[in-house]
């Protein structure tokens, strides 16, 4: 028996957050090694809707041949040289320091060599905030959008950790025009227990938002997931809290919750998940091979709104 698979649906959050982009000037994005075809038809595309205004990084002969195959039209985006995907990943990062990009976007490398040149020590992006991944989810029957961190950087993240990652998720639902962030710190229970490091971690990230080491948003948890998203849930345990039931950001204990969370709902639920690592210089779009056209579209389009938002406020980048 095959298994059931979610039904297409309608991706009202993600067109809304894309035709807001659209209306944004496109972000310079130096797009490191798109030589296959959905990182290039993706980086395309995104320049078509004015979402990003795409450098294109990587051996130069490579990429016109995957447009050339696929009918893919590089009309005049710019083509900067790089003979592998490493040497393409470091020149990306350059480009940012030169001033000619204010977003990356990873093409067909690994993450883990787009990663390892935004963090090396002399020449990477790193500021003083720990770099965090978040997905901004679109969940069929979910009113809001979701944002879930960390499910893709940070393994095991210590306490200070995890208060960069809420931070940088607040930040990005601001960056996104969230009426509110409302940040659960995500636990298997909503009640302080010793015998659970979770719950203890997140008593200690609220009572930091109380002294204001975190800011910009509501942080309530220890939250298990039904009561931090479900009023019925919240209410039947008795929970009385601006963020229980109403939940827009979900902070997971670890990657190992946070992947299995959002891979439940992309492939249980049919949810779609935008990716972006923030905490660098400059936001960073990560995409999947997996990712549908407007996922990736998404993605592009959340890069642009905090790539925005940091020009407004550069100093953010930095506290």
């Amino acid at each position: 028996m095959q298994p059931t698979q979610p039904q297409p649906h309608a991706r009202e959050k993600y067109e809304r957050l894309v035709s807001f982009a659209a209306t944004l000037p496109p972000t310079p994005t130096a797009v490191a090694h798109p030589c296959d075809y959905e990182s290039l038809e993706a980086a395309i595309e995104a320049a078509k809707l004015g979402l990003i205004a795409p450098i294109l990084v990587g051996p130069t002969e490579k990429i016109q041949a995957v447009a050339a195959q696929h009918g893919l039209d590089l009309g005049k985006l710019p083509i900067v040289d790089a003979p592998h995907s490493h040497a393409a990943a470091e020149t990306a990062v350059r480009l940012v320091h030169e001033g000619k990009a204010q977003a990356l976007m990873k093409g067909s490398l690994h993450t883990d060599e787009l990663m390892g040149a935004v963090v090396a020590r002399d020449t990477g992006l790193r500021t003083e905030r720990r770099i965090t991944h978040c997905f901004v989810m679109d969940v069929p029957g979910h009113e809001e959008a979701l944002i879930i961190s960390d499910a893709a950087i940070n393994i095991a993240p210590t306490l200070e950790d995890k208060r960069h990652i809420v931070q940088n998720a607040i930040d990005l639902a601001l960056a996104l025009r969230f009426p509110e962030a409302r940040v659960a710190i995500l636990s298997a229970m909503e009640t302080v227990n010793p015998k659970v490091p979770s719950t203890i971690e997140a008593a200690a990230l609220c009572k930091m938002a109380d002294r204001g080491q975190i800011t910009g948003g509501l942080v309530d948890g220890p939250l298990a997931l039904d009561n931090a998203i479900s009023p019925q849930a919240a209410q039947i345990k008795h929970i009385v809290s601006p963020v229980a039931g109403r939940a827009n950001i979900l902070v997971v204990p670890d990657l190992e919750a946070g992947n299995l969370l959002a891979k439940s709902l992309s492939f249980l639920a049919g949810a779609d998940a935008a990716g972006i690592v923030l905490g660098a210089r400059v936001p960073i779009i990560l995409t999947s091979r997996a990712d549908s056209i407007i996922t990736r579209l998404a993605s592009c389009a959340v890069a642009s709104m905090v790539a925005l938002a940091r020009r407004a406020t550069p100093a953010a980048i930095v506290n």
